[in-house]
């Protein structure tokens, strides 16, 4: 059975995954690092050469793959609900956890990142994220099997809470 993290970037699902990975004594696989190897370049390059469909497919085939392992910590890149297939996937073998942030701490966490390429054109960064965070809310929801509020919480309490909520 795989922990899987979900949730919009800069909620905390990579420092959380590892944490969790760690104390469990499980593998740790991210899926976007993942992604980033296979395709020999970051991923506003993979975007840029390729385009969103082609990361997509992308990350559906690492979902795939990852989903048929076992003893997982799996964190997720923010976008992977925009395909449902990618969730029934992960849910095969996982317990979903959402990690969810406010837009204020969110763009607060994730201000200097520059590996992440825009996801809507014309926008400022607060707008992009409070817009693509609105219509992802839905899907989120639809998938998780617990919801834990990062806003307030420092790395190691949201990993302690999925270990306490954690039954493989």
């Amino acid at each position: 059975m795989n922990i899987v993290l979900i949730g919009y970037r800069g909620t905390g699902k990579s420092e959380v995954g590892a944490m969790v990975a760690w104390h469990l004594k499980m593998d740790y696989a991210g899926m976007d690092a993942e992604i980033v190897r296979r395709a020999g370049m970051p991923i506003p390059e993979i975007v840029e050469k390729y385009g969103w469909s082609r990361f997509r497919n992308m990350e559906s085939q690492v979902a795939r793959e990852l989903s048929e392992k076992d003893n997982l910590v799996i964190d997720t890149g923010g976008g992977v609900i925009e395909r449902p297939e990618n969730i029934s996937a992960l849910r095969k073998n996982g317990k979903v956890f959402w990690l969810t942030a406010s837009v204020d701490v969110i763009v607060s966490r994730i201000s200097s990142d520059t590996q992440r390429p825009a996801l809507v054109e014309g926008k400022t960064f607060t707008q992009e994220v409070a817009e693509v965070l609105a219509a992802r809310m839905p899907k989120y929801k639809n998938a998780a099997d617990v919801e834990i509020d990062t806003d307030h919480l420092t790395p190691d309490q949201v990993a302690a809470r999925i270990m306490e909520m954690w039954r493989p």
